[in-house]
């Protein structure tokens, strides 16, 4: 995905520009259903004045029969459209784990043509450890015209992730644990095969984040040098469902890759299927 804005906004930085016309504020909360936590009842207890809330379980694919595909560019842009959210605003997401789904949501807007779309740095966490304000009323955005131009270079679907496991012409690290990786542990969603694509790396999500924030790049670049990764060639990242897989994603941006994509399906649906190829065991 190219570069072309820089993914972090502090808290202090937001709160001076809250209000501003050009500006839409994202809650892009989701969580595990092992975390036990209800986004969208957080959002209704307290959110970012102003925020709007991006439901990644509404605006996706329901037809797939997998958890937040992309949805259409047309479905896309009349959804965040009557968020009151353009392809020209300056789009801030967090969400209330300080960073978890917010890179998924960013890298959605991104792929569906939003050139400005940035992360507040923390999450929630952070803007309430400022002792910044928060508001319970629902949002009452003006719709806007989104116009979607679709990134395609930075996805990637199931057949073309079989030919890259055949050919190797891409490197793919994997987000999930290392025992889901490995094959070790039963997946959480039920009816899915055990194991990797073959071929493929793991990088544990959770490795890359401390605290609700994106560690240092120069420890980021050691953890993707250590997992066998080079940043300078195609990468393209997966995990359970492509949310995770959105953080392996954004450390690789900011450590300077250029040539990152994101496998949509992930696990949810190579682990699903019997006509593809798996591995077990840490990666060859």
């Amino acid at each position: 995905m190219t570069e072309r804005s820089a993914p972090f906004v502090t808290a202090r930085w937001l709160a001076d520009r809250l209000g501003e016309p050009s500006l839409s504020v994202v809650d892009g909360s989701w969580y595990l259903p092992s975390a036990g936590r209800d986004p969208e009842a957080e959002f209704k207890a307290g959110h970012i004045p102003g925020a709007v809330r991006f439901d990644l379980d509404k605006i996706a694919d329901l037809s797939s029969g997998l958890p937040h595909m992309l949805p259409s560019p047309e479905a896309f842009a009349a959804a965040v459209g009557a968020l009151g959210i353009s392809e020209r605003h300056t789009i801030v997401v967090y969400d209330g784990a300080g960073l978890f789904s917010a890179p998924r949501v960013r890298w959605t807007f991104r792929f569906m043509g939003a050139t400005d779309v940035r992360i507040l740095e923390g999450g929630l966490p952070a803007w309430v450890a400022a002792g910044l304000p928060l508001e319970t009323s629902g949002p009452k955005p003006e719709p806007e015209q989104f116009v979607a131009r679709l990134d395609r270079a930075a996805v990637r679907t199931l057949g073309e992730m079989v030919e890259t496991a055949a050919s190797g012409a891409a490197q793919i690290v994997d987000a999930r644990p290392a025992d889901r990786f490995r094959g070790e542990a039963a997946e959480p969603r039920p009816g899915l095969r055990s194991g990797h694509i073959p071929g493929s790396r793991n990088l544990p999500a959770s490795a890359l984040v401390t605290d609700g924030r994106l560690k240092a790049p120069d420890v980021i670049a050691s953890l993707f040098a250590e997992a066998g990764i080079d940043p300078a060639q195609p990468v393209i990242t997966s995990c359970g469902s492509g949310v995770t897989a959105a953080i392996l994603a954004l450390g690789l941006e900011t450590i300077g890759a250029k040539d990152i994509a994101l496998y949509d399906g992930s696990w949810a649906e190579w682990g699903g299927r019997a006509d593809v190829p798996i591995e077990t065991g840490p990666a060859r």
